[in-house]
């Protein structure tokens, strides 16, 4: 995906963990968050408690949505994904990616990766790996303050 890209209808998941949320349910209001994670991801684990900080500092003002991409046939196994969720305490709704079809709409290859869209579904901001937390906090700030802003207020 390139910036300004819409975002992605989100169709194709195995399963949903946590309920279900549609594009149309995530675009309009206030910007989203997309993480991509594995449970096979040592990064992916270590960054999560910073993903869950984001998503209860500013759960009235961001969406975020959980993207289980797998990276081996071992990474399948449901039971180890709602364990894995269930101990990095991730609330948020969990696209189940078990044949690639979101991975593949948005190009995605890695993870831990994020993908950031503004309150119209355009993306804003996409980073992967680790130590990036500390840019992506100010993407969401940013996003979010935008958000505060009149829309006719707004800078492209």
């Amino acid at each position: 995906m390139k910036l300004r890209d819409k975002m992605p209808e989100l169709t194709g998941a195995t399963e949903w963990l946590n309920g279900q949320v549609t594009k149309d349910e995530l675009v309009g209001e206030r910007p989203t968050l997309f993480h991509f994670w594995s449970i096979s991801c040592h990064l992916c684990k270590e960054a999560m408690h910073h993903v869950n900080q984001l998503r209860d500092d500013y759960k009235e003002k961001l969406n975020v949505v959980a993207v289980h991409m797998p990276r081996s046939e071992a990474d399948l196994n449901m039971q180890e994904i709602i364990k894995v969720a269930e101990e990095h305490e991730i609330t948020q709704p969990i696209f189940v990616d078990g044949e690639h079809k979101l991975t593949e709409a948005f190009a995605n290859q890695y993870v831990p990766a994020y993908y950031i869209f503004d309150r119209e579904g355009k993306l804003r901001h996409y980073q992967a790996g680790g130590n990036v937390m500390k840019m992506l906090k100010k993407r969401v700030i940013r996003l979010v303050d935008e958000m505060e802003k009149p829309k006719e207020c707004e800078l492209s």
